[in-house]
């Protein structure tokens, strides 16, 4: 898969999530309130990390970790496309411009 394929994915979960939360609360949730969620779940992800480390005991952390750096990945993806960010393109400019930031670092 590559990224706009991920994406797509990521939209059409999007598209049944909102379809569940109209029938549920009436509306679909905005981008405050997805981002709300996006924060309890980098929560999850941070005690999962622990876990991962050896300083915390969760069961199953292994495939709890994976799927909460999926959701993480998910929410992001979300979030970028209702807020008219071109992820796949600020990826690659900021990366790079981060990377020939530290390589100039390095040389000094």
């Amino acid at each position: 898969m590559n990224f706009s394929d991920l994406e797509k994915a990521a939209l059409q979960l999007n598209g049944l999530y909102e379809q569940l939360e109209v029938k549920r609360y009436g509306r679909a949730w905005n981008t405050e309130e997805l981002a709300l969620g996006f924060v309890g779940d980098v929560g999850d992800l941070a005690k999962l990390i622990q876990a991962h480390a050896g300083i915390r005991t969760i069961d199953d952390c292994q495939a709890k970790l994976a799927h909460e750096l999926s959701d993480c990945l998910w929410s992001i993806m979300v979030l970028a496309n209702k807020c008219g960010v071109d992820l796949e393109a600020e990826f690659v400019r900021s990366t790079r411009e981060i990377a020939a930031h530290v390589s100039g670092e390095l040389a000094r």
